[in-house]
C-alpha cells in the first residue's frame, strides 16, 4: 500500500528574522522528506514558500492568497512531489481567511488534502466553529468519494467546539498514535517583532478578550486530520529545534506537525 508524509507548519508571516530561521525551515524539511507541505502565513509579495519549493526542488506549488484587505499580504501553500489536479479555495467568511484543497493522484488511488488557517479568537470561538462546519461541508460529496487529509493551524485548543467537530470526521494524526495532543505547537521561543506583538496584544482588545492575555500561554493549534479509512504510521512535533548558533531562534513560532500515512488501494465507501 502506498504511503505518504506530510509536515503542516505556520511558517510566520512576520518575516524580521527570516534569514537567520529560513535556513533551520529549509534544513528541517530537507531531512523529513515530505511528499506534501502545507504552510500558512505565507508572507506576500516576498512569498517565502516558493524559495522554499524551488531550494527543496518540488516540482508542484499551489499558492492561494488570502481575500479581501489581506489578498496582498498574506497566502496558504502547497508544496508538494506528487502530481496534483483541482485545486480549489474556500472562503471561510471573516478575517479574511481561506482554505486551499488540491486532490493528490497516486499509483492507484486518488486523496484530497486540503490547508487551512481558521479564525483567531481567543478562547472558544463561535466564528471559528462556523469556519470548521463550512469547511467540513465543502469536503462532502466528491465523486467516488476519495479518503481526505485536512492540515493547517486550527487556531483552537484540543477541548475547544471546532476541534470536537473536526474529530466528528477525521482522527487526529498525533492523537491516534500517542493517546492525546502535544503538549503545546505554539508559541516558540522565536523572538518576534515589536509590531507583530502589538498586532496579536491589539486583536485582544478588539475581539473584546483581554481576560485570556496570558504571557506564559502555550497550547496545540496546528494538526493534521485523517480519513478514518487510511492508517497512520507515525506522527511527531517536527521543527522543533533552535539554532545552533542562537537558542532563540527557531524555523517559527509554531512548531510543525508530521505525519506518514498509509493509503489502502481499496478504500470501502459509504
Amino acid at each position: 500500500m502506498p504511503r505518504i508524509k506530510i509536515v503542516t507548519i505556520n511558517i510566520l508571516t512576520d518575516l524580521s528574522r527570516w534569514e537567520q530561521r529560513r535556513m533551520l525551515l529549509l534544513e528541517g524539511l530537507a531531512a523529513l522528506s515530505p511528499d506534501l507541505i502545507a504552510l500558512q502565513e505565507v508572507h506576500l509579495p516576498q512569498n517565502p514558500a516558493r524559495w522554499l519549493a524551488e531550494q527543496l526542488d518540488y516540482p508542484h506549488f499551489v499558492l492561494s492568497p488570502k481575500l479581501g484587505r489581506s489578498e496582498s499580504r498574506e497566502a496558504l501553500a502547497i508544496i508538494t512531489r506528487l502530481p496534483l489536479e483541482d485545486a480549489s479555495v474556500l472562503d471561510l467568511g471573516g478575517q479574511d481567511r481561506i482554505a486551499q484543497r488540491v486532490f493528490v493522484n497516486l499509483e492507484e488511488s486518488t486523496l484530497y488534502l486540503a490547508n487551512c488557517h481558521l479564525y483567531w479568537q481567543p478562547g472558544e470561538s463561535v466564528a471559528r466553529m462556523r469556519q470548521a462546519e463550512r469547511l467540513q461541508n465543502w469536503l462532502s460529496g466528491f465523486p467516488g468519494d476519495p479518503p481526505g487529509i485536512v492540515c493547517g493551524d486550527f487556531n483552537g485548543t484540543p477541548e475547544t467546539l471546532a476541534i470536537q467537530l473536526m474529530r466528528q470526521r477525521f482522527l487526529s494524526a498525533y492523537a491516534a498514535l500517542h493517546g492525546k495532543e502535544p503538549d503545546y505547537t505554539c508559541p516558540t521561543p522565536l523572538p518576534r517583532s515589536t509590531w507583530s506583538v502589538t498586532r496579536t496584544f491589539l486583536g485582544f482588545f478588539l475581539l473584546i478578550r483581554p481576560q485570556h492575555i496570558k504571557l506564559n500561554w502555550r497550547g496545540t493549534l496546528d494538526y493534521i486530520f485523517v480519513d478514518p479509512r487510511l492508517q497512520v504510521i507515525h506522527s511527531q512535533v517536527v521543527l522543533d529545534q533552535p539554532s545552533r548558533e542562537n537558542p532563540r531562534i527557531y524555523p517559527s513560532d509554531h512548531f510543525g506537525v508530521y505525519a506518514e500515512i498509509e493509503i489502502p488501494t481499496n478504500i470501502p465507501t459509504e
